[in-house]
């Protein structure tokens, strides 16, 4: 971390007494408290990775805490995302973190920051911070905030989690690597399922939030050998950690030696997940649906979840066939039906009319949001997860 020694903020009597065991350890002691205590971290994101590092910063005693979340307390979170509670459901993430973390750690200010960072907005805001730790679950914020922390000269703590497995590492060029160098392209928009698709350990964020939090607190303190440079893999089914080593990439189109994103570009594109443009509609609106069949319409509801998901709500009439075995069993649908595809929020379901129209269904679409639309606008009763 830059020196800040000249100006660093003294302890108060009951800091001190709350800090004690870092006032004890060589690594840290006083002056590393007080480095803390200066320190500006934002936190992008207050969900599964969000929660254990937020707690872990604030109890640390960093001064300044800003948390980046446009998203609301599901029931489903509380299985991993510690930091809210029962009584928070339905209300902004960024509420439930700032009082669960004043309850925690009254001397750390948290700053709530109740939006969803773009191309506009990101580099504003993470100027005003030291360092970032990167919680998001969605590539196109990922390549976003890595962008926007190397324009900015901001080191980056970069953590992913899937079903057993996560990832650790610090990215800051030019002494290291950024995450473009690890990871140039982006996936196709149907080939990664999200957490909520494929799964994820509850206890699996809590590890590896954790060690997001570590990292950071280290880089703050200037104690120990940080993650630069290296990727730490951690796969929780066999309790195992190991290491690949990262380099720049000089041919990194924005951390190398000639870089061509000079400016925050559109990230959703770039990732895939922009509007289809073009004379053919593959979406239906859920008003859509909802008015053809008061009407007495019956296209064919395809599902194209996972059977758990199904077996959670549906829409009644429905055929499931999981978006993996689509391929397989297409056959099974009537030729010259008009097929109406859904999941969850309607990005597998988007891959499923793509290929629905390769395959000579002419007229097939995807449910615009998918059954989370659905429970939201047309039933409101309907179990959600």
């Amino acid at each position: 971390m830059t020196d800040k020694s000249f100006h660093l903020p003294e302890l108060e009597p009951a800091e001190a007494m709350r800090y004690a065991r870092h006032l004890t350890l060589p690594d840290v002691g006083v002056d590393g408290q007080r480095r803390l205590k200066a320190a500006r971290v934002l936190l992008v994101g207050a969900g599964g990775l969000g929660s254990p590092a937020a707690m872990y910063l604030a109890a640390a005693g960093v001064g300044t805490l800003g948390i980046v979340d446009h998203d609301v307390v599901d029931l489903t979170n509380l299985q991993r995302q510690v930091l809210h509670g029962t009584a928070y459901v339905g209300q902004p993430k960024v509420r439930s973190a700032a009082d669960r973390l004043g309850d925690l750690n009254p001397h750390v200010r948290v700053v709530p920051l109740d939006l969803r960072l773009s191309s506009a907005t990101a580099r504003e805001v993470i100027r005003d911070y030291d360092i970032v730790v990167d919680g998001s679950d969605n590539f196109p914020t990922r390549y976003l905030v890595n962008d926007a922390c190397v324009l900015e000269g901001r080191p980056l703590v970069y953590g992913s989690i899937f079903r057993f497995d996560g990832q650790v590492s610090l990215f800051h060029p030019p002494a290291g690597p950024c995450y473009r160098c690890l990871f140039a392209e982006p996936p196709a928009p149907d080939m990664v399922p999200s957490c909520a698709e494929g799964g994820v350990l509850g206890v699996l964020p809590g590890i590896i939030g954790s060690l997001q939090a570590l990292e950071a607190i280290k880089w703050i303190v200037g104690a120990g050998e940080s993650l630069l440079g290296r990727l730490l893999l951690f796969d929780a089914l066999r309790v195992r950690f190991r290491e690949v080593a990262l380099r720049r990439d000089p041919a990194c189109p924005v951390c190398g030696d000639s870089p061509t994103i000079t400016e925050l570009i559109d990230y959703e594109a770039f990732c895939g997940l922009a509007p289809m443009e073009g004379p053919i509609e593959l979406e239906t609106t859920v008003a859509e649906l909802a008015r053809r069949r008061a009407a007495g319409e019956a296209p064919l509801l395809l599902d194209v979840r996972e059977p758990w998901e199904h077996g959670i709500a549906r829409l009644e009439g429905s055929v499931l066939i999981p978006l993996g075995q689509l391929a397989a069993r297409v056959g099974e649908l009537p030729p010259r039906a008009e097929i109406i595809a859904y999941c969850h929020h309607g990005h597998r379901s988007l891959a499923a009319a793509r290929f629905l129209r390769a395959a000579g269904f002419a007229t097939a679409t995807s449910l615009a949001g998918g059954i989370g639309a659905w429970a939201e606008q047309v039933e409101p009763g309907m179990p959600r997860y």
